[in-house]
């Protein structure tokens, strides 16, 4: 049987975002460790211009704008995914840091400067 693709039917800007969050949770400037198979994210990137840094990728800061969103922490806390600290950041779940998005290929890109 094949796994459905996002099964709990995340909008773009949702999956954005914890696709994000995800990669920020494995950079030690940016994750603390929630005990219980959770992950508090925190020191969320700002943008400079038109992207923004996460570890070694650049990223398009339009794929970024849930990072700013209060209903999409909202709506990514109902679905269990992570526990909202918005908006300096959010404790991912172990079901969080699970989820497949499908986006990291898509939105991190090598760095364009230093």
């Amino acid at each position: 049987m094949n796994k459905k693709r996002n099964p709990l039917n995340l909008n773009p800007l949702q999956l954005k975002t914890l696709t994000l969050l995800q990669e920020l949770a494995h950079l030690p400037e940016h994750a603390t460790n929630g005990g219980e198979g959770r992950i508090m994210v925190s020191n969320l990137p700002a943008p400079h211009g038109d992207h923004f840094h996460v570890g070694p990728h650049a990223v398009h800061a339009r794929d970024a704008t849930g990072l700013s969103n209060p209903a999409v922490f909202a709506a990514l806390e109902r679905k269990g995914l992570i526990q909202s600290m918005y908006p300096i950041g959010a404790v991912l779940t172990a079901d969080g840091i699970a989820y497949d998005t499908g986006l990291r290929e898509t939105i991190f890109h090598g760095h364009h400067h230093h």
